[in-house]
């Protein structure tokens, strides 16, 4: 009960006259405090898969709760909701954010009041220009999307949004090669030589790494990789590198059946930077297949039009 009224007292403190002489800091842990807690309170047992049990009184979460559902100490957690002065790392920021089942605007605000840069693919990315988007959009029926060095899928166009998956109903944090390669079966039963594919994948990843190692975008999804896919794991204890290169690529699409393509990497700023993936026809089949895949997209979006 006194905390209670500790951080009460503090926080009307900060949401007074005083709140010029208030640091910073000391504004954002508050807000940060008082934005987890309400998301906590807001979030039924049953929608993170907990039982919800007879003599529940809290409202929402419990705080144990959130720390277990985040992988971190109960103790620390109630910490960060009192505004202690503690560090949160990124890690333990898309950890909350995925327990606390944020969308793309409340994980972009807690990020925000935690003073941190999200590194999730979902984050607003200034490297994607409306010039870019236009682009993407004009090599139709080619499937075209922006990369990163990380395989993070920051832009695409509709036929690449049906070339391997349905990519618009992909998670925005879920949409990277790596993470969809390893975990996806829709993505992997397009790919014709599966196996070959996810060990040259682990390759190119690693020779990418090397250049990003210690950055915590990285780490977190090699650490998710390596925990959600044995098949990742074995590929990356082999410890092969491979440059990024162009190559001929099949693929079984759900919709149009097998399409031969040749896959080419537009860099768009320095080597090993963001780029532009293109897969042009290799024959005239799978040129018409792109072109009946294309209107498949099209299709899609009249009825989701239609349907709003």
């Amino acid at each position: 009960m006194a905390t209670m009224v500790q951080e009460t007292a503090a926080v009307r403190k900060i949401a007074g006259q005083d709140v010029r002489a208030t640091p910073v800091s000391e504004i954002r842990r508050y807000e940060l405090a008082a934005f987890l807690r309400h998301r906590r309170e807001h979030i039924t047992p049953e929608q993170v898969g907990l039982p919800r049990g007879r003599r529940r009184r809290t409202p929402g979460l419990r705080r144990e709760e959130v720390a277990q559902l985040s992988a971190v100490g109960v103790t620390w957690y109630t910490w960060l909701e009192q505004a202690r002065d503690i560090q949160v790392s990124v890690q333990v920021l898309d950890a909350l954010a995925r327990a606390l089942l944020l969308d793309a605007s409340e994980r972009a605000h807690l990020f925000n009041l935690a003073g941190a840069i999200d590194p999730a693919p979902g984050a607003h990315c200034p490297s994607v220009t409306e010039a870019q988007r236009a682009l993407l959009e004009q090599l139709e029926p080619i499937p075209a999307c922006i990369q990163n060095s990380r395989y993070d899928i920051l832009a695409y166009n509709r036929t690449y949004g049906r070339l391997l998956c349905d990519l618009d109903a992909i998670a925005p944090a879920d949409r990277n090669c790596m993470v969809l390669c390893y975990t996806n079966p829709d993505w992997q039963s397009s790919i014709v030589l599966l196996e070959d594919t996810m060990r040259l994948m682990a390759a190119k990843f690693r020779a990418s790494m090397a250049g990003h190692l210690g950055e915590p975008a990285w780490k977190m999804l090699l650490k998710r990789l390596s925990a959600e896919s044995a098949a990742f794991r074995e590929a990356w204890e082999r410890h092969e590198v491979v440059s990024a290169r162009s190559k001929r690529k099949q693929f079984r699409n759900a919709h149009v059946g097998l399409l031969t393509l040749d896959h080419t990497d537009l860099w768009l700023g320095p080597h090993d930077g963001p780029r532009m993936v293109t897969y042009a026809p290799a024959d005239e089949g799978s040129r018409a297949g792109l072109e009946r895949l294309l209107a498949v997209a099209l299709e899609r979006e009249r009825t989701e039009r239609s349907a709003v």
